[in-house]
């Protein structure tokens, strides 16, 4: 049965795409379902304004689905309201469907009437006679000149705007990237999944060595390998050493094993060392989960230095929780370890205080062959969010968070297992 769309006095007459992307999405109780994460629209023509189909919504377990335009009841400058009912089902892009910020940001595009041309940082939506959605406005850069950083900015309407439908097989990833760089790498490692290949392929190649490093962390393991098969040699060893060594040990164990020497003799020495040195652990083991980078720091550091190192915003909270103290040197493996200093116990001292004063050495620290369960039951006995891992001469070897264990407990489709049951009960068909 047709849904009557609602019409809010308090909607815009006038919305652009990329500031929608992000804002909260609530249903008419006012708790926050999702976020927006792009538009579909079906272009039909240069001249037709293309009609919104809906929004690709990111719900809890980073799943995106399908929310039709007849199911949003107001937008503004801050939210975005549905009317509650939602298809939980995953979104997957029909062949007539153009996403908004995957596809059409960075289209090269001309201005017959002006002789404008440039490429397309954002569009515009509004409400037609029929209270249909529909793409109406388009905004253009022109290309940087001279001195200046940026190109001239235009806003034209879509009928005057010639280039919007055509496929254009090296389309550029500038407006992308800027959207993709506002959103933390989960969220970006799941809009680029959802990509066609090619426009992905041009977004990965548009990003710059530490941000992708951060994307792939956050994607499953087929498109990890997948993105990596696709760099040549030299770029793919320059990612793998952003990559945490944990991480990178756990792609590169998923490629063909010569592929993996490759990367790895390519790879600066000292970052291809900790990866093979996790690589050797046995899996599913305290060695082959933990971080060789937790915050260590010798014993005569004060409790500023302690705090100073775990307010880097890289760390994981479970990384910052924990520093630990050891004698020189202080790279894994490390001198003789000495104990951990809590983060909770940090901020109770003054700050000029030894770390070595506040250490915490009651606890008996993981060795590397521990097996998953043993590390489950050792954090659940000491309520920890991390613990370290030694070796026979009391080295220590590294950190196993509590990230790292559900990491490797879980399994791969956890996420669409976690709403399954969901699918059932909640939503209407797409259609």
């Amino acid at each position: 049965m047709p849904v009557a769309f609602v019409v809010v006095s308090t909607t815009p007459s006038r919305v652009y795409v990329a500031r929608l992307v992000g804002l909260p999405i609530f249903d008419p109780q006012g708790d926050q379902v999702g976020k927006v994460r792009d538009l579909v629209v079906a272009v039909r023509s240069e001249v037709q304004q293309p009609r919104v189909l809906g929004l690709v919504a990111e719900v809890f377990g980073r799943r995106r689905i399908f929310v039709p335009m007849t199911r949003v009841t107001n937008i503004d400058s801050g939210q975005v309201y549905t009317t509650g009912l939602l298809n939980m089902r995953r979104f997957e892009q029909r062949p007539t469907e153009t996403l908004v910020i995957g596809q059409m940001l960075d289209k090269s595009v001309f201005v017959p009437s002006t002789g404008v041309t440039g490429t397309v940082y954002d569009v515009a939506m509004e409400q037609a006679r029929n209270r249909d959605w529909v793409l109406s406005r388009v905004a253009i850069q022109e290309p940087a000149k001279g001195l200046r950083r940026r190109g001239q900015t235009y806003v034209c309407e879509w009928r005057d705007v010639d280039g919007l439908t055509q496929r254009e097989e090296a389309q550029g990833a500038t407006h992308l990237i800027a959207a993709l760089n506002e959103m933390r790498p989960a969220d970006a490692a799941n809009m680029i999944r959802d990509l066609p290949p090619e426009r992905r392929r041009a977004v990965v190649a548009a990003l710059d060595d530490e941000r992708l490093a951060d994307v792939l962390e956050e994607l499953p393991e087929e498109d990890q390998v997948e993105i990596l098969e696709h760099l040549d040699s030299e770029r793919a060893a320059d990612v793998l050493e952003e990559m945490s060594p944990d991480d990178a040990a756990d792609l590169m164990a998923d490629l063909p094993p010569e592929t993996a020497a490759a990367l790895l003799e390519l790879m600066e020495p000292e970052e291809a060392e900790d990866v093979r040195r996790l690589m050797a652990y046995v899996e599913n083991t305290a060695g082959a989960m933990m971080t060789s980078e937790p915050v260590i720091l010798g014993p005569d550091a004060t409790i500023a230095d302690a705090l100073a190192h775990v307010r880097n915003p890289d760390l994981t909270p479970a990384l910052a929780a924990l520093v630990y103290v050891c004698r020189q040197p202080l790279e894994t493996p490390t001198g003789r370890f000495l104990g951990v200093a809590h983060i909770q116990r940090l901020l109770r001292e003054p700050p000029s205080t030894l770390v070595a004063g506040v250490l915490d050495d009651s606890m008996d620290p993981l060795r590397p062959e521990a097996t998953i369960d043993q590390v489950a039951a050792h954090l659940a006995t000491y309520n920890l969010v991390a613990a370290p891992v030694v070796d026979d001469n009391h080295h220590l070897l590294g950190a196993v968070s509590v990230d790292d264990l559900l990491d490797h407990m879980l399994p791969e489709n956890w996420r669409d297992q976690a709403i399954r049951s969901n699918d059932r009960s909640q939503g209407v068909r797409r259609g």
